[in-house]
């Protein structure tokens, strides 16, 4: 049977960064963030982060843009916060990645794993004392769980919390610390004879140092601390009063992962678009590279993996904005994004040769951070067997 029905022409072809068209599935407010934070990593951040990255130093110059652009503490509602959804949160996150992980920790940490938990278990008192400044950026906040010795079993901590007559005594250590040496307030984590407990220690707490972590070759425009705790002596008021148990950490872990998830695509995704154009316009036997096989395999197999990438993260942010978001979903998402954005970065790198290994391209230093992305807020491990479980019904880790 034939039909008379006009033959449609082809679409056009969307931007080789974006094949699926993924973007057309946000709304107009998520595009502008999309637009805004873009263009603030093009104009402001892209310029310099190469430099900050050799001389490891964090461009704390820029805290007051992002907090200017409504980006600390962005998808939490009141005490100055913005209020935006977790679509919007996680596309600011991709764009912030896309110029250095460093930059999006800086705000994961602040707005995640520092304002959420103040939020969320926190007095009214306590949200009133330092959420509106910490979304303002004129107080910065770091979030203590991991120690040297706890990292994937944070339930072996070694930091405690003892009562006194008056409050609390605190004694312990908190390593790998994003912002610890320039936080003003520290979320920290310890044990108490009632379980594990949140409490707030401002910087100048007699007892309470911060030192940085140096040789670093991941993470270097990024500020990583150890923070001592030799009691310290805290009021009552300084512990989160609406939470016990790991349920607390773990829920600002789940927080932080979630940005991730969309972050590591940002990265990928500037990794992506320096070998396409390196492809481009390098030439190689009197053409350009991209035009060799193996060279557009490459491309072809980087290219699924983002739209695979970027499709999950969205579908964890709606699912994260209608309420029906899972802890596994979470740690699926940041499994494999990370995995996948590490691969396109190391992909990317061979297309580039030797130029990749150098800061005059974004390459090596994306590949460079994203192990550490892969470490941080649950292991790959950890995250396979966490979907090993719900899988299986069996725990590994016990």
């Amino acid at each position: 049977m034939t039909t008379n029905q006009p033959r449609q022409a082809p679409a056009s072809l969307p931007s080789s960064s974006d094949l699926y068209s993924v973007d057309d599935l946000l709304s107009d407010d998520e595009r502008l963030v999309r637009d805004t934070v873009r263009s603030m990593v093009r104009e402001r951040v892209l310029p310099i982060i190469g430099d900050h990255f050799e001389a490891a130093t964090f461009p704390r110059e820029l805290i007051a843009e992002l907090a200017g652009l409504g980006l600390l503490g962005m998808h939490l509602k009141g005490y100055g916060c913005a209020g935006a959804t977790a679509v919007a949160y996680g596309v600011a996150c991709e764009e912030l990645e896309a110029g250095d992980s460093g930059l999006r920790s800086f705000v994961s940490v602040q707005g995640s794993l520092a304002m959420f938990p103040i939020r969320a278990y926190g007095s009214e008192q306590q949200k009133q004392k330092f959420l509106p400044e910490m979304a303002a950026g004129t107080m910065v906040g770091c979030f203590g769980l991991t120690e040297a010795d706890a990292g994937s079993d944070p339930t072996a901590m070694r930091t405690t919390a003892t009562r006194t007559g008056s409050g609390w005594l605190l004694n312990g250590s908190k390593m790998w610390i994003t912002n610890g040496s320039v936080a003003d307030v520290a979320v920290v984590w310890a044990k108490t004879d009632d379980g594990v407990r949140g409490f707030l220690v401002e910087r100048g707490t007699p007892g309470f140092t911060a030192a940085d972590i140096h040789r670093k070759l991941s993470l270097r425009a990024s500020v990583t601390s150890e923070l001592h705790f030799d009691s310290v002596e805290l009021p009552e008021s300084a512990m989160l009063p609406d939470v016990s148990g790991m349920r607390g950490p773990l829920s600002c872990l789940n927080e932080a992962r979630y940005g991730i998830a969309w972050g590591a695509m940002g990265a990928a995704r500037a990794c992506f678009a320096a070998a396409v154009e390196y492809g481009k316009t390098r030439r190689m036997f009197d053409r350009p590279i991209g035009g060799f096989q193996l060279t557009q395999a490459k491309l072809a197999t980087m290219a699924t993996s983002l739209v695979q990438g970027r499709l999950v993260a969205h579908r964890l942010g709606t699912l994260k904005d209608q309420g029906r978001l899972h802890p596994v979903q979470v740690s699926l998402a940041k499994r494999a994004n990370v995995r996948a954005a590490i691969d396109i970065a190391r992909e990317a790198r061979t297309i580039l040769g030797a130029n990749g290994i150098t800061l005059e391209y974004p390459v090596v230093r994306h590949m460079n951070n994203l192990e550490s992305v892969l470490t941080y807020e649950g292991t790959e491990e950890v995250h396979t067997l966490i979907l090993g479980k719900a899988i299986t019904g069996e725990d590994a880790f016990s």
